[in-house]
């Protein structure tokens, strides 16, 4: 048995990560898309948020001072980081996602325990799944299936499972948090 995950220094009192945060499109079709379709728990919202004396937005949020934050709502969604969805309202404002290869680029990673039922299931939803799963079977992630999907504005998602852990595990001395595990 490992001792419990110990922390380089960084941070003084680092605990994890509290949250991921993302801009939308449209919050609430983001709203029914997490909650009906990954099975998110909306907790709470705030907004809106603009700039009361011209560089507070700025300042505080890199965004340009004209920004509104018409609203941001934060969910749950199973064991794991909250996450923070925004819906701004600004002239000149991006609306495609980055890639994958842009900076910046991002996804968000759902651990799945029945993950041929999962892929099945967001079939049946209508959700864009990019290619067939790939299964590891050799190197550090040996034993991890993956693929990537798309929410209906083209924000890229990843369904991932490895119930039985991972090839790097064996003889690591530091594991990686795994949601299936939380207290691990």
């Amino acid at each position: 048995m490992h001792a419990p995950y110990q922390p380089p220094a960084g941070l003084p009192g680092l605990r994890g990560v509290e949250h991921v945060g993302f801009t939308v499109p449209d919050l609430e079709a983001a709203t029914r898309f997490f909650v009906d379709v990954i099975g998110c728990t909306q907790v709470y919202s705030l907004g809106p948020i603009q700039d009361r004396d011209g560089d507070w937005m700025p300042r505080h949020m890199n965004v340009p001072a004209s920004a509104v934050v018409r609203e941001l709502r934060f969910f749950r969604c199973g064991h794991g980081p909250n996450f923070e969805l925004f819906e701004y309202e600004v002239d000149g404002q991006v609306m495609q996602p980055p890639r994958n290869c842009d900076v910046g680029g991002h996804h968000l990673g759902f651990y799945v325990d029945d993950f041929d039922a999962a892929v099945q299931y967001l079939r049946a939803q209508g959700v864009r799944v990019l290619g067939e799963p790939t299964v590891r079977t050799s190197g550090p992630s040996a034993g991890q299936t993956w693929v990537y999907f798309l929410t209906p504005w083209g924000m890229q998602l990843e369904l991932v499972s490895f119930p039985h852990g991972k090839g790097y595990e064996r003889d690591a001395p530091v594991k990686l948090w795994n949601p299936a595990c939380p207290a691990q």
